[in-house]
């Protein structure tokens, strides 16, 4: 998933939930890219395995049981950590300054920059000797519409033959990833993992609240529902949290909150002024508002929220009507909402949620990576080579 600004760990939380289920071709897509239009692929066995196969992208549908990481805060975060634990895979921290431990990742950064950054309008590469000409002037892409591009492209990847993919009964031939994932499943089975819309909530990130009278207060924000009412100053039922209580939320769209109440359930909690602020805004967002919000002395803290919420609205108005700052502008294009498999297509199995990551005091931010150097291969025409095409050419090897 591509973001407006740097990756946090609830983006690549969600990532993780993304491969898990079947991505659905887009109707523009050609034949090609559909699972099941593509021979490599067993597609009728497994669509009878999994319905939510039928119109689905020609690409792999796995959960990995382990998963190799650099020591980024992302990856070493408690929302990240608690993801993979919800979804039983392991964590594994490659040692420290040794990019060659997760040399697969460093390479498929290499590939990207070099098989599809690079021809976008507005490239500027990694250094002055990789950009274009006229890259200022060049009409730029909205992030929606590069993650379209980007999914569309990711598909043609998984039809280009890698040399670091062989099969043992015809080693001189270097297979697609969806080759490679044919041979796999027929080996290892298809195991489908229908995530739902409250598997997307647990893979939220989490922090601890009282219940208080009002409802529960967040960063000068009261969300408050009247499922509340029998626990308004009662300690949580969890030992060692001090009587506080579980709240997901989902940063990309702090104008909710889920709680853990005795049930076990994620109950949804609304913000007291979400219905005067329709476009979602992440806590940034709200800082600024704060920041520049003029507090009278004589209001009391529910007019002040009152306040704060109503300046938002009007620099949301603002930045829609084209009457903002450049700096209004930017802090709410850094603001999108993210969506998720979720949020696109709720028909494959999953709930309407988006996600970005914590804001409460930590920065966890992606570290830079040095790409492998790239080589010289070119991308192969997407076309009706299968495994089993390959079966039948394993002989003049």
């Amino acid at each position: 998933m591509l973001c407006p600004s740097a990756t946090k760990a609830v983006d690549a939380a969600l990532l993780l939930a993304e491969m898990a289920v079947p991505h659905p071709a887009r109707p523009t897509w050609p034949d090609i890219l559909r699972m099941d239009h593509t021979p490599a692929l067993p597609h009728r066995q497994l669509a009878a395995l999994d319905e939510r196969l039928a119109g689905a992208a020609a690409r792999p549908v796995v959960l990995p049981e382990t998963i190799v990481v650099d020591r980024g805060k992302v990856f070493v975060s408690a929302a990240f950590t608690a993801a993979c634990e919800h979804l039983g895979i392991s964590v594994q921290p490659a040692p420290p300054r040794a990019p060659t431990a997760k040399g697969i990742v460093e390479r498929t950064f290499g590939t990207i920059n070099a098989l599809f950054c690079q021809h976008l309008p507005g490239y500027t590469g990694s250094d002055v000797t990789r950009r274009g000409p006229d890259t200022e002037k060049d009409t730029c892409y909205s992030v929606a519409q590069l993650q379209d591009l980007l999914d569309e492209w990711l598909v043609h990847y998984h039809h280009r033959p890698h040399e670091g993919l062989r099969h043992p009964m015809m080693p001189r031939k270097a297979l697609t990833p969806n080759q490679m994932w044919a041979a796999l499943v027929a080996v290892a089975g298809h195991v489908s993992v229908p995530l739902t819309g409250r598997d997307y909530l647990e893979l939220l990130p989490v922090r601890w609240q009282a219940i208080t009278p009002a409802g529960i207060t967040i960063h000068h924000r009261t969300y408050d529902h009247d499922l509340l009412a029998p626990y308004r100053g009662q300690a949580s039922p969890v030992a060692g949290r001090g009587g506080k209580w579980e709240i997901h939320y989902n940063p990309h769209d702090v104008r909710q909150i889920w709680i853990r109440l005795p049930d076990g359930d994620l109950t949804e909690i609304p913000w007291i002024h979400r219905d005067h602020v329709h476009q979602p805004f992440n806590d940034h967002t709200w800082q600024h508002i704060r920041s520049h919000a003029h507090r009278n002395n004589h209001d009391d803290s529910q007019q002040h929220e009152a306040g704060l919420a109503d300046a938002l609205d009007q620099l949301m108005r603002r930045v829609h009507s084209g009457h903002a700052t450049t700096t209004e502008q930017a802090l709410l294009a850094r603001a999108t909402t993210l969506p998720v498999p979720a949020a696109r297509h709720p028909q494959y199995g999953t709930g309407p949620i988006t996600g970005e990551s914590a804001q409460h005091g930590e920065d966890d931010s992606i570290d830079d990576l040095d790409d492998l150097p790239e080589d010289d291969t070119r991308p192969a025409a997407v076309a009706g080579f299968g495994l089993y095409d390959a079966y039948e050419e394993a002989d003049k090897w």
